[in-house]
């Protein structure tokens, strides 16, 4: 089967493509570096490089294939955040429609049921909207949980302040999820036959943020560390001094909130949605504590 994954080899693309073409498939990656290029032919992929944002390379490179995997990259450039990314997903669209593609796995979030007060998830939001207006192509909405990979960026605060933190607290619960379980959805979603739109949630472990530190902490060998809870300003000021620009941050900040009330987590929760993640939070602990 032809399969293009979008989202260059990243987290999750660099698996996704490696055991689709040991599984036999016909794997184009679609990235706009072009010192990618090397890499993934390396894997047995071909390279094309390109923007995403471009519905006529877009179109170009999806035809004749059976199936995608379609990531749009979540900060396309520090102001007009939403609106580039929603840009994006169109382009994707005009080109699925464009090529004909039939089988679309279409990575989303948690929270992207929700119009808004979920931050840059808004923009997932809107493209699951435009893609639900495809006709004659069968999608799968990939709901992925909160990346365990985005507690990296808590590693300055741990070692400069001995604590982790952000602007909802401690007892908030948290669908996690690893990238390399995400891969593994996937490639089962684009590997099955499927009609229509679909909603599948892909969560490795629900935790709080306080079994995060405990977790985190009894790896490192500092199981005194603490959860934080930070004010709004707090988090948008930490966010500043760490030279992120301002409409990221405060798109950040929101999602912190709607974490905080659970709006974001509410219809994972609500609907029982399976954990189909293998890797629990003590094993992402110890992955942390290699690399920390």
């Amino acid at each position: 089967m032809k399969i293009i994954i979008t989202g260059s080899l990243g987290n999750i693309g660099k698996p996704l493509a490696t055991n689709l073409v040991a599984a036999g498939h016909d794997v184009t990656v679609v990235s706009s570096n072009t010192d990618r290029k090397e890499a993934i032919e390396s894997l047995g992929a071909k390279a094309a490089i390109g923007s995403v944002s471009d519905a006529s390379f877009l179109a170009k490179t999806f035809a004749g294939a059976q199936a995608l995997f379609a990531m749009t990259p979540p900060n396309l450039g520090g102001t007009n955040i939403i609106a580039n990314t929603l840009q994006a997903g169109e382009a994707f669209a005009a080109a699925i429609k464009k090529a004909g593609v039939k089988r679309v796995v279409m990575l989303s979030s948690i929270g992207a049921d929700l119009e808004g007060g979920n931050g840059p998830i808004a923009g997932l939001y809107k493209i699951e909207k435009v893609y639900e207006q495809l006709e004659n192509t069968a999608v799968t909405f990939l709901r992925a949980g909160y990346f365990y990979t985005n507690l990296y960026n808590d590693v300055p605060m741990i070692k400069g302040a001995g604590i982790m933190g952000g602007n909802y607290p401690a007892d908030a619960k948290i669908p996690f999820v690893h990238p390399a379980d995400i891969a593994t959805a996937a490639i089962e979603e684009l590997e099955k036959e499927a009609t229509g739109k679909n909603i599948r949630y892909i969560v490795s472990d629900v935790r709080t943020l306080g079994d995060v530190a405990v977790a985190i902490g009894a790896a490192i060998s500092k199981t005194d560390l603490p959860w934080i809870e930070f004010t709004d300003e707090q988090s948008l000021e930490g966010m500043a001094q760490a030279g992120l620009p301002a409409e990221m941050a405060n798109l950040y900040a929101e999602m912190g909130t709607g974490l905080r009330s659970g709006i974001i987590a509410e219809d994972f929760l609500k609907t029982n949605a399976s954990v189909d993640g293998k890797t629990k939070l003590e094993d992402f602990a110890a992955e942390f504590a290699g690399k920390f």
